[in-house]
This record gives structure tokens, sequence and C-alpha cells, in this order.
């Protein structure tokens, strides 16, 4: 309440140009305007595509704009609501979304897809509906990524970019369901529709190629091929599901080959976890032909997919997964007690737990693989907020969310 319709100075990690590493500045943070809700940011995972957005910018990744505030697999604890906000209350526990559910929409109404239209041209552009942001640093303004900006100790959403979840959830875990695990997890089950008895192999074991593991394995497939070129992937892939594991480098033929004689004619189910092209074709040609179905899991923009025609005619199956087709605000806090009755995992995806301040060694642990040996990913959290928690984040070592 002391903060409410107030501007709240907190810290935040900007990225005010890309290519260059993130600083931690002191940020405002408007209040809520109407259908807007503001959120204390407990933790936050990091997420490939945050440094994908700021590393590859223009070259696998469409620019954004600078200066901005990235950040889009966080928890928190709403601190105030804006004018005609339903269903959200100060000191609920919540998740927001990069992908609204408005429920309102042609996409909502339909059963076939998990998006929706409601500000999404905006958000992409890193501003809220009234085309501006909430942040503001030196007197400039901040855009937000995706709608969310977890990389800060308090952000501003939109009311249908958010759900609220359980109120005993641990947010240090379930932020995790935000982007990577809902993703690799839903990619299985939704996306791929994974059969009981079939076959897959999962490309790239990052946090949400580990997720696509742990579905593959949930809908019952009996044989679950994980590959990647880190060998200190074959036993974490093992805890997740993996049956048997194939480093590419081990070989010197291209993967797909390897695949096609390993199983004698393909797979059922290919998930492609890493977001390249190449390893996408790969993935594609590893299907049987007759029936099999590759899912692109991972996130790329720029560069371009070309494919053999006849890997088509023969009758696999080529499609896209976005958020694992969950319908976020109401698929979410299912996961949560999913999560919470150990029907999924969670704490095994997490490697290491830092400080905002330590965003920028959280993203070299991310690509340097060196959170691999637990699994692959880091968190950050905050304090209090009067005057703003300290915020940490993890780090997970990823293909894309």
């Amino acid at each position: 309440m002391a903060t409410e319709n107030k501007v709240i100075r907190c810290k935040a990690a900007v990225a005010w140009e890309p290519g260059k590493p993130l600083c931690i500045e002191e940020v405002e943070v408007a209040p809520p305007k109407a259908h807007e809700v503001r959120i204390k940011v407990v933790a936050s995972g990091v997420c490939h595509t945050d440094w994908a957005y700021l590393y590859e910018c223009g070259k696998g990744m469409r620019p954004r704009p600078f200066p901005l505030v990235l950040g889009h697999e966080g928890a928190g604890i709403v601190e105030s609501i804006g004018q005609g906000v339903c269903g959200f209350s100060p000191g609920d526990k919540v998740i927001p979304l990069f992908l609204p559910q408005c429920k309102e929409c042609e996409f909502c109404l339909s059963p076939k897809t998990n998006l929706c239209s409601k500000n999404w041209e905006k958000t992409q552009r890193g501003v809220l509906e009234d085309g501006s942001s909430r942040f503001t640093c030196r007197g400039q303004q901040l855009y937000q990524f995706i709608g969310v900006s977890s990389f800060s100790e308090y952000t501003v959403v939109p009311e249908y970019n958010i759900t609220k979840i359980h109120p005993d959830a641990p947010l240090d875990r379930v932020c995790l369901l935000g982007c990577g695990v809902s993703t690799g997890y839903g990619a299985a089950l939704n996306a791929g529709k994974v059969e009981t008895g079939s076959s897959c192999a999962v490309f790239g074991l990052g946090a949400v190629g580990l997720a696509a593991v742990m579905g593959c394995k949930a809908a019952g497939a009996s044989r679950i091929i994980g590959i990647d070129i880190n060998p200190d992937k074959m036993e974490i892939g093992r805890r997740f599901g993996v049956t048997e594991f194939v480093n590419p480098k081990d070989h010197n033929k291209p993967i797909q080959d390897v695949v096609m004689e390993l199983t004698g004619g393909g797979l059922d189910y290919c998930f492609e976890c890493v977001g390249n092209v190449a390893v996408m074709r790969s993935a594609l040609e590893s299907c049987k032909a007759a029936w099999g179905t590759c899912v692109i899991v991972g996130w790329t923009e720029l560069e371009e997919l070309t494919l053999a025609p006849i890997d088509i005619l023969l009758g696999r199956t080529l499609k896209g997964s976005y958020f694992g087709g969950w319908k976020g605000v109401d698929s979410v806090p299912r996961l949560v007690e999913d999560y919470m009755s150990g029907r999924i995992m969670l704490d095994e995806f997490v490697t290491h737990t830092l400080s905002l301040e330590q965003i920028n060694q959280a993203f070299d642990l991310m690509v340097s693989g060196k959170s691999s040996s637990v699994c692959n990913q880091s968190v950050f959290q905050s304090c209090d907020a009067a005057s703003p928690l300290p915020h940490s984040q993890r780090e997970r070592k990823t293909g894309e969310g």
C-alpha cells in the first residue's frame, strides 16, 4: 500500500545498446494504467532468447528497440493494479506471460491455437497498449521486452499477460514455467501429440530440450534419443527420460544418417530445440518417411530453412510450436500444481542462483555450457518492496524458448 499509485525506484539490468553487456541501473517504474498490473519480481530465469536478442540482434533475431529491459521468464507478487483490472489483488502470486490470453480474439476463441492478438504488435515493439513503457532511466524511456521485462525488481504488464498461481508455489522454481520448461514440455504433449510406445528424438538438450524429453516420457514414448554436442548432457538427459544419447561429434556423417541407421528407417517424432536451421533440417530428415512428425521448437527469425520437397511428399509432417501450445492464463496454473504434486520436474533444471548484479555472469555460464554439468538454468531473485528487494535470477543453458 505504501507504493500504490507512486513511482517506484528500483534496480534493473538495462541493455543500452545491442552487443554490449547489461548495466545494473536505478530505474523508475511508473504505476500501472488501466488494465495493467505492477509486479514485484521475485525470481526470473535467464533464457537463451534474452541473450540472442542482445547479442544476435539483426543476425538471427529481428532488431528490437533499445535501450531495453530484457527478461521474460519471471514470477512475483502483485504490488498494485490499474483501473478496470479484475481477478488480481495486491499480494497475489503470479507469473507474467510473454504470450497473452485475452479470451476474446479469434485466436483465443479457437481450440486450434494458443496464439492471441491482444496488444501483440505493440508488445513486440517494446511498448504497452498506450504506445509507451512504464520504465524510465536517466530521463529516458526504456523499452519492455515482449510485455514482461523480468530483469527488473518491478515491472508492469498487461492484465492479459499474467496468470495467478497457487499461493504456496515457490517462485524461484515456478518462474521457469514462464517460458522454457512449458515450451519444451508442451511441444511433446500438445504440438507433437506423442503417442504411447512411440520413438522420439530431441535435438539439443538445453532446458527446452530436456523439458521436451520430459514430455515425451510423460506421453509414454518407449524410445527417446537425446542428441547434443556436449557429452555432459548424456547423464543429465537420462535423469529426464533419455534412453539413448548420440553426440554428432562422434560421427563423420550427417546426424540424420546416423539416426536412420540407428533406428532402421527413422523415428515417429523429432523435436528441434536449438533454433538452428541446419539442425531443423536434420531433425526432419530423421523422421520416418511415411508418418514421422518433426516439431520445430527452437527460435530464430531471420534465417531461412531449405527443404527437399520429397521429405514432405512422402508423408512426413513439419510443424512449429510456440510456448508449447499452452493457453497460458488457463494452463500455467495447472502446470504449477503439477510441479507441486510431483508430476513434472523443475528443481532439476536449476544450476545456479545468482543476484541481479551477476546477470552478465549468468549469460556467460549459459553460452559457455559451464552450467550443463548440473543441468541448465539460473535464477535471479528479489528482496522487499519499499526499497525493492535485491533481485536474483537463474541462468539456464538452453536452445530456445
